[in-house]
């Protein structure tokens, strides 16, 4: 039964809606009916399912949980004994006109608020600390997914629909959900007690006031359908705000040096037209729901003071009474007129919370399989067969792609730009996986090692490397996070970095920014290349690792580089070919196929070479 309803659950309101369309052109309205009420079951599961998902963060705290529900019973009670005591003060003072009650009902009034204040700040405390531990646990386990996605998820989503995602909507969940929680559990004790207050002094009025609060509830139950498809627009409205200041930021250099300024404000001013135009939709759907429900209960209200009126004419109620009963019935109708509010709030916390939990149920592209086994050593070499590749459907990157390389052979990947050379090698680490074909280390498929253990034996080099915020010796210790100090002082003296170091104030313990800003990109070359020596894999992947440096610096790099790839398999990337002359195999890609295999030797010597024809190009 938990199978199937897990099934049903996974139907999305998208298609329920495409059903909807279909039935309405033929006016088969029953249908409809029918349908809706299967969607909002459905949309109840999800809460359900998603209660449940939230408990296994809220167990370790479950006490304090508890405890901050139990004191709103206090807190919503103590609004009807100041009710109640108001039937004796009126009907003792106010007309029999006795003192006695006029010494004690106001300090009893007194104590009860403060006690009152007390519970409502603890309360707060407990909600806010559970709230906060759950976010941390939420917010953790999924930045632990996040960098388990494979590449195509990052390329796929803007920075701002990730941090929307993946923090914003777990604040979002936790805070207000536990928020409205508290706010919704002491509004329930204290509406219960003053129903109560209300039944104690005339039950005739009391069922009046319920009726009207069950007709002022009613449009509550149609929030949910109301923001539920303007709330996606929302999100990715916001997300796209973010991704504007990451790119304010990030380009900052690009933008001063293009005068960029008019542009960015152009798109930064859509974006804010898109939230601006999705906030109004937002209130326009829900904005009338508490002026409505305070509408009927003024209705309430004044039906109420014309029955209370001619029951105290009658002697069916004393006035001390009524104004009891008035005074319950006021707090009891207060908090509804903005209940409205509150509800589309905790709407949007639920909301945020199926949107958390869509992506703990979402499994990366890429895993390990179940018989996946740990990759020790590479004995043979790697064998490309008939690997086929593309990003998107029909549009293929790599076509039939064989190739074969040896343990400890240099592969250089040359052609024009666009051909396929960075995705034939992000194919090996499993960045990405084949569409066809396959990938072999020693005549077993890639994808049947442990992700981890196979990563582990490539170190790669990019042609922009990103380096953390921190210390060199923070980034250089990536890549092997253990590594001795005699270790992390042969990577630098390998890597070229030795001089450089020794230049600075605090030598590898120098701060260098957010993403390096500080170096120059020689020297971010060789960071990054001195994390691979640290991490001494047997694999390297240089990936255009000098292109984008001066004739100096790329000598450095280059020795630094030569350093890097002895005694290992090298596949190198590189438009410079006098980078690549000594390969042992050079392998000519145009168009997401292999044209010509060969030496430098044997393709400069073979007629009607590709690779003769780019290497003279470049070199008159």
């Amino acid at each position: 039964m938990g199978l199937i309803k897990f099934k049903i659950g996974k139907i999305s309101s998208c298609t329920f809606n495409l059903y909807r369309i279909a039935l309405y052109s033929k006016a088969e309205k029953n249908q409809i009916n029918m349908f809706d009420k299967i969607k909002n079951k459905i949309d109840n599961l999800y809460v359900i399912r998603n209660y449940q998902n939230i408990y296994r963060y809220l167990k370790p705290y479950k006490i304090r949980a508890l405890l901050a529900v139990l004191i709103t019973l206090p807190v919503g009670m103590m609004d009807a004994l100041i009710a109640l005591a108001l039937k004796p003060y009126m009907d003792v003072v106010m007309i029999e006109k006795n003192l006695s009650a006029s010494s004690y009902i106001p300090i009893l009034i007194i104590l009860f608020s403060l006690l009152q204040s007390a519970f409502n700040y603890s309360s707060t405390y407990l909600n806010a600390w559970v709230g906060a531990k759950i976010s941390c646990g939420l917010k953790y386990d999924l930045f632990q997914r996040l960098m388990r996605y494979d590449a195509r998820f990052f390329d796929r989503n803007t920075s701002g629909a990730i941090q929307m995602r993946f923090n914003s909507d777990v604040d979002t969940a936790c805070s207000g959900l536990l928020n409205n929680m508290k706010l919704f559990s002491t509004r329930f004790f204290s509406s219960l007690s003053l129903i109560i207050v209300l039944m104690v002094n005339s039950w005739q009025l009391a069922i009046v006031a319920l009726v009207v609060l069950l007709g002022a509830l009613y449009p509550l139950t149609s929030i949910r359908s109301r923001i539920g498809g303007i709330m996606a627009q929302t999100v990715f409205s916001g997300a796209a705000i973010i991704t504007h200041y990451g790119e304010a930021f990030n380009g900052n250099r690009v933008v001063m040096s293009y005068n960029l300024y008019d542009h960015l404000l152009r798109r930064f001013s859509k974006a804010l037209n898109d939230v601006f135009t999705f906030s109004m939709k937002m209130v326009q759907r829900t904005g009338i729901l508490s002026p409505l429900m305070h509408f009927i209960i003024s209705i309430g209200i004044a039906a109420i003071i014309w029955l209370g009126s001619y029951l105290i004419v009658h002697s069916d109620l004393t006035p001390g009474g009524f104004v009891s009963f008035i005074t319950a019935l006021l707090l009891l109708y207060q908090p509804v007129k903005s209940i409205g509010n509150d509800y589309n709030a905790m709407q949007v916390s639920l909301m945020a919370m199926e949107r958390v939990f869509d992506l703990m149920k979402a499994a990366p592209a890429i895993e390990n399989r179940p018989s996946a086994r740990h990759l020790e050593r590479i004995h043979t070499g790697i064998n490309y067969q008939n690997v086929c590749f593309e990003y998107e459907q029909g549009r293929p990157i790599l076509q039939h792609i064989n190739l074969q390389v040896k343990v400890g052979e240099t592969v250089a990947l040359v052609g024009n730009s666009g051909g396929g050379k960075t995705t034939l090698v992000n194919l090996l680490p499993r960045f990405y996986d084949v569409t066809a074909g396959s990938i072999l280390i020693d005549d077993t498929d890639v994808r049947d090692f442990t992700i981890d253990s196979l990563r582990d034996k490539i170190a790669v080099v990019f042609q922009d490397n990103f380096l953390f915020s921190g210390t060199i010796r923070e980034n250089i210790l990536v890549g092997k996070e253990d590594a001795s100090a005699d270790e992390l002082k042969r990577a630098i003296k390998s890597s070229y970095l030795e001089e450089f170091v020794t230049s600075l104030e605090r030598g590898i313990d120098t701060e260098i920014g957010e993403r390096g800003v500080l170096l120059s990109g020689g020297q971010k070359q060789r960071v990054a290349i001195a994390r691979a020596f640290l991490k001494n894999a047997p694999i390297v992947i240089l990936d255009e690792a000098t292109s984008a440096l001066d004739n100096k610096s790329e000598a450095v790099v280059q020795e630094a580089i030569e350093n890097l790839m002895k005694d290992r398999t090298v596949f190198i990337i590189a438009h410079r070919l006098s980078t690549v002359r000594s390969a042992d195999k050079i392998v000519v890609i145009n168009h997401g196929k292999i044209h010509e295999i060969g030496s430098h030797e044997e393709l400069i010597a073979k007629k009607n070479s590709e690779y003769a024809s780019l290497y003279y190009t470049q070199f008159n």
